[in-house]
């Protein structure tokens, strides 16, 4: 492939946006997410909630695909009654969102999911979320910090083989796995950090911080690696196995 690949990020879509004189309804992406994809070597793109049969015409024109860090998804996803701490619903992200994994999967399109793009993919994939952990989000609208431990022999302990300290602010996390998905990462209070999928054919993990506002750019430019020289693609629309129906992330 020449040139940098194509890394679509999935985006926030809000009411109340300010900027200059303008309060409009705005499609919002941190910043950090076009640095970081940026700083590994990739094109970064946008990706709007968008209607979610539109995601497999989306993700055939991409290199790689960013499911980026918000809301709680809504655990309806995962057949359970909201906690009291969980937040609102984001319906239509949520459905796009996951629409976007569904497609990546059977594509074969290399995959990250961010905090709240690492839950969902495991929800995807038919497994459950802790609505609530205490210790990984200390002070509302602030990044926290704590340690990581990959696991041996995975995806992810061949991109970063030590323990490292990891921007944090979550307070859902991973609970049953999804089919498929094992576990390469742990925090000291035995919190999932990261997942995988081995059977996909394809480069695929799923971390529970943001790396986005730290330093270490590894974990994106392995993406980036992948879209750079990716495998046999399956240009298709059918569903990846588990589908999309079976605060702050």
């Amino acid at each position: 492939m020449a040139g940098r690949p194509l890394i679509g990020v999935s985006t926030y879509l809000e009411s109340g946006a300010r900027w200059g004189v303008w309060e409009l309804e705005a499609a919002l992406l941190p910043a950090g997410y076009p640095r970081l994809v940026q700083r590994a070597g990739g094109l970064a793109a946008m990706l709007p909630p968008d209607v979610p049969e539109h995601a497999a015409a989306a993700v055939a024109r991409l290199d790689g695909l960013v499911i980026a860090g918000g809301p709680d998804v809504e655990p309806v996803r995962y057949g359970a009654a909201p906690d009291p701490r969980t937040g609102p619903p984001a319906r239509a992200r949520d459905a796009w969102e996951l629409a976007l994994i569904e497609a990546a999967l059977a594509a074969r399109v290399p995959l990250l999911g961010i905090c709240r793009g690492m839950q969902l993919l495991n929800v995807a994939l038919g497994g459950t979320l802790v609505q609530h952990v205490d210790g990984h989000a200390e002070v509302v609208g602030v990044f926290g910090g704590h340690p990581v431990v990959p696991v041996p022999g995975t995806l992810y302990a061949g991109v970063v083989p030590e323990e490292t300290s990891v921007p944090t602010y979550h307070h859902q996390a991973v609970d049953r796995l999804g089919a498929g998905l094992i576990a390469s990462a742990h925090a000291a209070d035995g919190t999932v950090e990261a997942l995988e999928l081995p059977s996909a054919g394809a480069w695929v993990l799923g971390v529970q911080w943001h790396p986005e506002m730290g330093e270490d750019v590894r974990v994106m430019r392995a993406l980036v690696d992948a879209a750079s020289a990716p495998p046999e693609r399956v240009r298709r629309s059918s569903p990846a196995p588990g589908g999309p129906d079976a605060h702050p992330a």
